[in-house]
């Protein structure tokens, strides 16, 4: 590697655990003054859209099995994030955004509209995508960036036997089913499974934790500050790239 590029990486990765030192200092604060309870999995039901997304989940089918066709020319999670590397190396997390941290992918949208009307109307939404593991695929025991979101999980194409799919997030184990969501705090340690013979294709969805008014400005600014950071800002352009690849292969 040459010295320029050494000396850039390692400053990057200062940065990266610093960043994380900090975050992960802020965890406290934003559980004290959750809205919501703080426990590994939560009440799906105290959040009107997600029955919404749930009423519509064979229509959202419908726009993913088009993505389908077309598996192979999505890109997988660490070719859009590189950080993603540590817990996924080979071609079988692939990953198909509509937005990230905020950013709209827009040539993506337009071939999912009705996906993406209705994650538009989700309240503090920064993140959707179709996340799609082959057969086979794990995904070690891993956590989520900080506590200022919640993540939910739409089951969209679950293979048969239900139990072949699976997560494991501290005490608790879940399987997903099709038309069904889950909402859970990703900084908890959690663990995937698709044991099955077939892909599994989630819908996930990032939301902005519910706080108390004064930690709701902090938490807002510190994504705001986040979402313009080397590693969102990197991740932005493999995606603008992916979609510019996707439309030179022809995908309808």
């Amino acid at each position: 590697m040459e010295l320029p590029k050494m000396i850039r990486k390692k400053k990057n990765d200062i940065v990266k655990d610093l960043g994380s030192s900090f975050l992960w200092g802020l965890e406290k604060f934003i559980a004290n003054n959750s809205k919501i309870p703080t426990t590994p999995i939560l009440n799906k039901e105290m959040f009107e859209w997600s029955s919404i997304l749930e009423d519509n989940w064979m229509n959202i089918r419908k726009e993913l099995d088009q993505i389908l066709k077309h598996k192979d020319a999505i890109p997988r999670f660490q070719d859009i994030s590189q950080d993603q590397k540590s817990i996924s190396k080979d071609d079988d997390w692939r990953t198909y955004f509509l937005y990230g941290f905020g950013y709209k992918a827009k040539k993506n949208c337009l071939r999912c509209p009705l996906t993406t009307s209705l994650i538009e109307q989700i309240p503090g939404m920064t993140t959707a995508f179709f996340s799609i593991l082959n057969k086979g695929k794990h995904i070690p025991r891993h956590r989520g960036v900080f506590n200022g979101f919640i993540r939910y999980h739409l089951g969209l194409k679950i293979p048969e036997p239900a139990a072949s799919c699976r997560m494991e997030i501290e005490n608790y184990t879940f399987n997903w089913e099709e038309g069904k969501g889950v909402l859970f705090d990703d900084t908890y340690q959690h663990e995937v499974w698709n044991n099955s013979n077939d892909e599994r294709v989630v819908l996930l969805v990032d939301v902005i934790r519910p706080l108390n008014f004064h930690a709701n400005i902090v938490n807002k600014a510190l994504i705001n500050t986040i979402k313009h950071s080397y590693y969102v800002q990197d991740a932005k352009k493999n995606q603008e790239k992916w979609e510019n690849l996707l439309i030179e292969r022809k995908l309808s």
